[in-house]
């Protein structure tokens, strides 16, 4: 997910005498920036320090840790849901896609520890308010409904995302890794759609995916981080990081989600403009939301109250951190302090 998220320039990488050595960023990564940009213009792929500068590795540190820190935290936030599964089969489906998304975590985390991050560090000591993550998973899902529009919404946003790094990545690992990712999102995509394709059929069921969708499209909307006017992605888009800006892969999303509402009758604040060939939000956006109401105030705020509200996280942050941590805090996996 590209947010404005920063990751430290050193990483703990080392162990002496107990204690954790920080090892320079520029020591880690040998090329300059011209180097890197002539490997990149040959057509060659970037495939480990080796051929990185101290810019890409810093890029490509910060992007892997936003995805792995999405997928690890959409883990308990679903399992949360699944105890509302209709049924034992229904749960073993949800279970698959709680399953998939920490290996689709591991895997950005290993690639992590390949570039000189401290893995125990970043995902079992790291404190909670330091994980990166859209903060759509910060409000808790808290029924069946909920975990299948989930599925369909933020799973599709994932998707954009990803699709969009496996497309234009000049990270090697990465780039073969999520070859597999991307096939994995399509059955959490296929769930939540055919689930939702089903409830909408009753009309109480229906009333409970309007509401659903009212309080989690708008968040998903934020999912793509802030708009380009406000946003340089010059750095990004050179080294391959992303092939989309924020705004370009907001409008592939909207372009998946909102034919899919419309055809099932479900309101979203967004339609296609014919005569601009692209979609237009239909509310104040960003807007005030109020969490414990999962509630859209109506009222237009700014992207820096948006950035104070993503940096404060939310209800769900330290509850789903402590129980992914836990494992490794009561246990003699822990490392000696």
């Amino acid at each position: 997910m590209q947010l404005t998220h920063t990751v430290p320039s050193v990483s703990k990488v080392s162990y002496e005498r107990d204690s954790v050595v920080a090892i320079p960023i520029e020591e880690l990564a040998p090329k300059t920036e011209d180097e890197v940009r002539e490997h990149l213009k040959s057509g060659k792929l970037v495939e480990g320090l080796q051929h990185m500068s101290p810019q890409y590795l810093q890029g490509i540190r910060r992007i892997l840790t936003v995805s792995a820190d999405t997928e690890l935290v959409s883990a308990p936030a679903y399992l949360r849901a699944a105890q509302h599964a209709p049924a034992l089969n229904n749960f073993g489906s949800a279970i698959s896609i709680v399953q998939d998304e920490l290996a689709h975590a591991h895997i950005g985390y290993r690639l992590l520890g390949d570039l000189g991050v401290d893995m125990d560090w970043l995902i079992h000591e790291r404190p909670a308010a330091e994980f990166k993550y859209p903060y759509a998973f910060d409000v808790p899902l808290d029924s069946w409904t909920e975990l299948v529009c989930a599925n369909a919404l933020y799973d599709q946003a994932g998707f954009v995302l990803l699709s969009d790094v496996h497309a234009s990545s000049t990270f090697g690992p990465w780039k073969r890794a999520l070859a597999k990712v991307d096939k994995e999102e399509t059955f959490h995509l296929r769930h939540g759609r055919t689930w939702i394709k089903k409830m909408v059929k009753d009309s109480a069921s229906k009333a409970n995916v309007q509401a659903a969708v009212d309080w989690m499209f708008v968040l998903t909307l934020e999912w793509f981080g802030l708009p380009d006017a406000r946003k340089r992605h010059g750095v990004q888009l050179e080294y391959g990081f992303k092939g989309k800006s924020n705004d370009e892969l907001r409008q592939a999303w909207m372009a998946e989600v909102v034919p899919f509402m419309h055809e099932i009758d479900i309101r979203v604040p967004a339609h296609f403009d014919e005569e601009a060939e692209r979609y237009v939000i239909d509310c104040p956006f960003p807007q005030q939301f109020d969490s414990e109401k999962k509630e859209w105030t109506g009222i237009e705020i700014s992207w820096e109250d948006v950035l104070k509200r993503w940096k404060a996280r939310g209800e769900m942050n330290e509850a789903y951190v402590e129980k992914l941590q836990r494992g490794y805090r009561t246990t003699n996996l822990r490392r000696a302090a």
